[in-house]
């Protein structure tokens, strides 16, 4: 789908227009603005619209078409090619975590905007500047200040709810450790790893376009863009929080794991321990006290039995409250 809107140099808006069309009307006079946005498009006609109408370079064009998965910025002298990264989760798993890709060629007066798939930012930055026309008013660079706004704003709900993952992590680590599945937390590792690969190379396509040195961009436009990446800085000191947040939460998941493992060793030791003294005392005896194979009467007779008994009884009795007095248990 290929869908396009022109400001006219009087104010008039045209959206029933094709790309063409409004192309021709801006190269026939100067003031206005067009944007462009082609998603879904099959790979040929998006091709020929980028490289013969708007005569875009093709290595820019085969960069745009391609998903170069890496946030970038060219300066193509009459025009930027920017590529800006979101995500969105449409799992409930972590690990799963959708990154799209936003392909934005910038210059005097127009922007065109691909998507190999469809990206909410854009459409929310389309209905909106077709709710207010002040916006195109404003020029290409605002236009590209709205959308690079709307795209890294998707990236903080994110981050808000890995952040309330941790929370319930750690809450259930402290009430049923065994509940914790070590699946949810790598998988959480993972996509915080993710964000940061997105994050640190987009945060630099905003600080190059904060420093304003492209001839397409008024110098007014530095400050929006300077505002995004403070939004950029934010959000990777909070991913970098997270990770160290979750590394101290794995550590808390194997110390958990480690202390019950010691309590269930301590236990089984202790068993061990009252049991020896009575596996010794029976096996040297032999226990032949109904049935003797020699004439022994003290020694195979009822008290013998009443003794070895209250020995049986009385020995790991004895040993429990002697290791208890050492502090051992």
């Amino acid at each position: 789908m290929i869908r396009a809107i022109y400001r006219s140099p009087e104010g008039q808006i045209t959206t029933d227009i094709t790309a063409e069309a409004a192309w021709q009307r801006l190269q026939a006079s100067s003031g206005g603005l067009l944007w462009v946005d082609i998603r879904d498009e099959p790979f040929a006609s998006a091709e020929g619209l980028l490289l013969k109408t708007f005569g875009f370079h093709p290595l820019a064009v085969d960069d745009a078409l391609t998903e170069s998965h890496v946030p970038k910025l060219d300066d193509w002298g009459d025009y930027i090619y920017v590529t800006l990264h979101s995500v969105t989760k449409h799992v409930e798993r972590w690990e799963q975590l959708d990154t799209v890709e936003a392909d934005l060629f910038v210059g005097r007066g127009y922007v065109v905007s691909y998507q190999s798939r469809p990206v909410a930012g854009i459409e929310r930055v389309w209905q909106m500047v077709q709710r207010d026309e002040r916006h195109l008013s404003r020029g290409a660079e605002h236009i590209l200040y709205l959308l690079s706004d709307e795209l890294v704003a998707d990236f903080f709900p994110i981050v808000n709810d890995i952040d309330d993952e941790i929370d319930q992590l750690e809450n259930e680590l402290l009430e049923s450790p065994e509940s914790v599945e070590m699946d949810r937390l790598f998988g959480l590792k993972r996509t915080l790893v993710q964000l940061r690969r997105t994050v640190a190379p987009l945060r630099e396509v905003l600080n190059r376009l904060s420093r304003n040195g492209y001839a397409v961009l008024r110098p007014e436009s530095a400050m929006f863009f300077r505002d995004v990446y403070d939004h950029l800085v934010r959000l990777y000191d909070l991913i970098e929080s997270l990770r160290d947040l979750l590394t101290s939460t794995l550590d808390m998941y194997l110390s958990v794991i480690n202390n019950r493992m010691n309590q269930i060793m301590k236990v089984l030791t202790v068993v061990s321990t009252l049991l020896i003294p009575l596996t010794f005392i029976t096996g040297f005896f032999g226990m032949n006290f109904f049935a003797p194979s020699v004439d022994l009467a003290p020694w195979t007779g009822h008290l013998a039995l009443v003794l070895t008994l209250v020995g049986l009884v009385a020995t790991p009795v004895g040993m429990y409250l002697w290791m208890r007095q050492r502090a051992w248990m």
